[in-house]
């Protein structure tokens, strides 16, 4: 099979760019540095051209409201544009879970136009909206960040370890599209202050968490359950502990 993986160098597109190779696929690994760009439009009739399934796990460079909003809706109808000409069998987008939840927030309203455009193009797709990345902690943190302190909800949050989504994201690309919203997350769930005090003081970061349930998670406010996902949900398997130790290292 033929594949194309928009986002092909990111942290999931490397990992399942690699599941899909060892599984003997062509597999095209597109990022703007290969010369496939979805926003100019640059290389993009050509590689699609004589694929089956195209995987979009491209993220905006920026998350500031109007950049992010331009980037999904651009890349979005350019990407499913060139889809279109090529007759591809298979789209498959990676999204959040609690995208329609979040739309206080600029960047789910922006992720759900990205899924909207999917919706309406006629090419037979299948969206994946996943919990929170484990590797995303850091910027958990640091998008709450302020004068020494994380101010942080005890709503639920069930984080899912990238070497998961990029196995699920693998298994799914080469199955039958759907045309509809599967979920998946990780095997445990945890409330947010809890997870991040639990992931700042095994980097011995000396940060104070403050409760708040009051306290908006990328411009939204949450429910208990807003970042979780249902009970039909497909499961990753590595759990927090087992991922903390191999985790990616920032770079020096």
């Amino acid at each position: 099979m033929k594949i194309l993986v928009i986002g092909g160098s990111g942290l999931i597109g490397t990992k399942t760019v690699n599941n899909l190779r060892q599984l003997g696929h062509n597999v095209i690994s597109a990022s703007p540095s290969t010369g496939i760009n979805t926003i100019t439009g640059e290389g993009l009739a050509e590689a699609v051209s004589g694929c089956d399934v195209v995987i979009d796990l491209a993220n905006s460079p920026s998350f500031a409201d109007n950049d992010v909003m331009e980037f999904f809706e651009t890349s979005g109808r350019n990407l499913l544009a060139a889809e279109i000409n090529a007759s591809i069998k298979h789209h498959i987008a990676l999204s959040v879970v609690g995208t329609d939840r979040l739309q206080k927030s600029g960047y789910f309203r922006a992720k759900q136009v990205q899924e909207d455009l999917i919706k309406k193009s006629g090419v037979p797709y299948t969206i994946i909206h996943s919990t929170q990345f484990m590797e995303f902690l850091g910027g958990i943190v640091a998008s709450a960040h302020a004068e020494g302190s994380v101010k942080l909800s005890t709503a639920k949050i069930q984080p899912i370890a990238a070497e998961d989504v990029a196995a699920i994201v693998a298994e799914i690309a080469l199955a039958e599209p759907i045309n509809t919203i599967v979920e998946i997350g990780g095997p445990e769930r945890f409330s947010l202050s809890g997870l991040v005090q639990n992931y700042l003081s095994k980097t011995k970061d000396s940060l104070e968490v403050i409760e708040d349930n009051e306290a908006l998670y990328f411009g939204s406010p949450l429910e208990d359950l807003t970042l979780v996902p249902k009970d039909d949900a497909r499961l990753g398997t590595l759990t927090f502990e087992e991922w903390f130790p191999n985790r990616p290292q920032p770079k020096a």
